[in-house]
């Protein structure tokens, strides 16, 4: 069965990011995507210019004509923006019984730009942390999260997956890309295992909305995987070719985006030459 995937996240126009990137992820493998719109963003490759906030009870409006209609397998959060909207995705996602949700917690823009505002820390760390299957900080964002120091070191990096777990989430992926060397360590927490799933560094400047493809790629094959480690692994392994084929793209002039296709296109282009 085909899995329904829902994205709760905010826009982004260049596509490399949001739900425009949620959405290819789900497609690319192979899950059908949806989507409720929590902000509207005017950005590009080279920034964000300006953000609109979506009023919390359209957003639930959202969800609740979905849900009466659609049968959904797994949602990731993405961009939550302030904290009356944080409550409301929290308490509509409990009313619902949603039982797999990836929570990205977006607070940065890969230009530097902030997209989370200062009183909705708060409402993500006890409202949406403890509905979380998998959470995806990376370490600035564990940082914040746990109002600490990002770690810098694996073994930092370890204790704080553990304090991670603590607030409630059944698992942790703490991504490790902000570490120097030609490695990239993620670490998974379970509660009871903690493993380390390593890839090596893509160098190319096409690395925009890699946090969101990847808890995007984690939703789509966390129903159609066995276990969270196999989802994940699956996931980093699709994130990182998508980075290696990402020159392939020419879009914009700042930090572009991914190849979210890079398998489908190959297979066309392979297919048109055979012809």
């Amino acid at each position: 069965m085909i899995p329904n995937v829902l994205t709760i996240a905010g826009t982004d126009p260049s596509g490399g990011a949001g739900v425009q990137a949620d959405l290819k992820t789900f497609s690319a493998l192979g899950a059908y995507g949806m989507s409720v719109m929590t902000a509207l963003v005017a950005q590009n490759t080279r920034g964000v210019d300006r953000i609109l906030d979506l009023p919390p009870d359209f957003v639930a409006a959202q969800i609740n004509t979905l849900f009466a209609d659609v049968r959904v397998d797994a949602v990731k959060i993405g961009m939550i923006s302030n904290a009356a909207i944080a409550s409301i995705v929290a308490e509509r996602l409990r009313h619902y019984e949603v039982g797999t949700i990836v929570f990205d917690p977006v607070m940065v823009a890969k230009s530097g730009d902030r997209l989370l505002a200062e009183d909705a820390v708060e409402a993500v760390r006890h409202e949406l942390l403890p509905l979380a299957s998998v959470v995806t900080p990376n370490l600035p964002e564990a940082g914040v999260l746990l109002d600490q120091e990002p770690p810098s070191t694996l073994a930092a990096m370890e204790d704080t997956a553990r304090a991670l777990h603590r607030l409630g989430p059944r698992c942790v992926l703490l991504k490790g890309g902000h570490l120097s060397g030609e490695i990239s360590p993620d670490m998974l927490y379970d509660g009871d295992t903690l493993s380390t799933l390593s890839a090596d560094r893509v160098h190319t400047n096409n690395n925009h909305g890699t946090g969101c493809t990847l808890s995007a790629a984690i939703a789509a094959l966390l129903p159609q995987r066995p276990s969270v480690k196999a989802a994940v692994a699956d996931a980093k392994a699709y994130l990182t070719e998508a980075l290696r084929q990402s020159d392939a793209l020419q879009v914009g002039g700042g930090h572009g985006p991914v190849h979210h296709f890079h398998a489908l296109w190959t297979l066309v282009r392979c297919k048109e030459t055979s012809l």
